[in-house]
């Protein structure tokens, strides 16, 4: 992976008390049987924390319509069952088209987790990527000085003949309103290959999904696995093409304060 691609640690907030902040009580389907907050769980938390960001932004009804190119969760400390997190949500760079948003979920007990996500904003009825208003951009173009955000990918596809490979059935609950397999689903396909490789659960580690096409209800999903030296390298594939890429390795370093 780039090194210049993704910063590590994930740049701090400016003024953490002045971000986004909701909290809630981490109840027993976000959680496995060693009462960590699984991936798909943080996932769902980062769409929800997200749409209630919207609720209390000017604009915020008229840019409901969103697609996640890239999601990475810096994990450090993991967030447990019966624990109450509380996220942090900011701006960290954007264009008028998409941003990229930090979030910083933090449990009473301890637990540390940073994440970010690459959010394009998108026509509802065109289907593609749409400007955003300036009323809307306002607040995110005062908390970072990153005003001219592109799109550069982290991961590329897997290149391994011999990688492992399963199928990977989709549920008619994994379709989300805009018809499209929820991002949450594809850290479900994470999750399935840590559950195969628990030596990549050692703390602090960094997880990705980047997306390539999207998944819809009816297709035959193949999960591909490589547990390289380094990293452990996911894929989803329909008819032989990548839709989305992810990779687990270790995280050198503490988090930016």
């Amino acid at each position: 992976m780039p090194a210049d691609v993704i910063a590590t640690p994930l740049p701090a907030c400016p003024d953490i008390d002045q971000a986004f902040a909701a909290a809630w009580p981490v109840r027993l389907g976000d959680t496995d049987g060693d009462d960590r907050l699984r991936l798909d769980a943080v996932a769902r938390y980062l769409q929800d924390i997200g749409f209630d960001h919207l609720d209390a932004v000017e604009d915020g009804d008229t840019h409901q319509a969103w697609i996640v190119r890239r999601t990475i969760i810096d994990v450090y400390e993991p967030i447990v069952f019966g624990d109450r997190v509380r996220l942090r949500r900011w701006a960290d760079a954007l264009s008028n088209r998409w941003c990229d948003m930090r979030i910083q979920l933090r449990g009473e007990r301890g637990g540390h987790i940073e994440a970010a996500a690459f959010l394009i904003h998108i026509d509802p009825v065109a289907g593609r990527p749409a400007r955003m208003s300036d009323a809307f951009m306002a607040p995110m173009l005062a908390s970072t000085t990153e005003h001219r955000l592109r799109w550069r990918a982290a991961l590329t596809e897997l290149d391994e003949p011999e990688a492992e490979a399963a199928p990977f059935p989709l549920r008619v609950a994994d379709v989300d309103r805009l018809g499209h397999v929820n991002n949450a689903v594809y850290w479900e396909a994470v999750e399935e290959a840590l559950a195969a490789h628990p030596d990549r659960h050692r703390l602090p580690y960094r997880a990705i999904v980047e997306h390539a096409g999207p998944v819809m209800i009816g297709d035959k999903v193949v999960l591909r696995t490589s547990a390289r030296p380094g990293a452990l390298r996911i894929q989803l594939e329909v008819d032989g093409s990548a839709r989305a890429l992810a990779s687990v390795e270790p995280l050198a370093g503490g988090p930016a304060h």
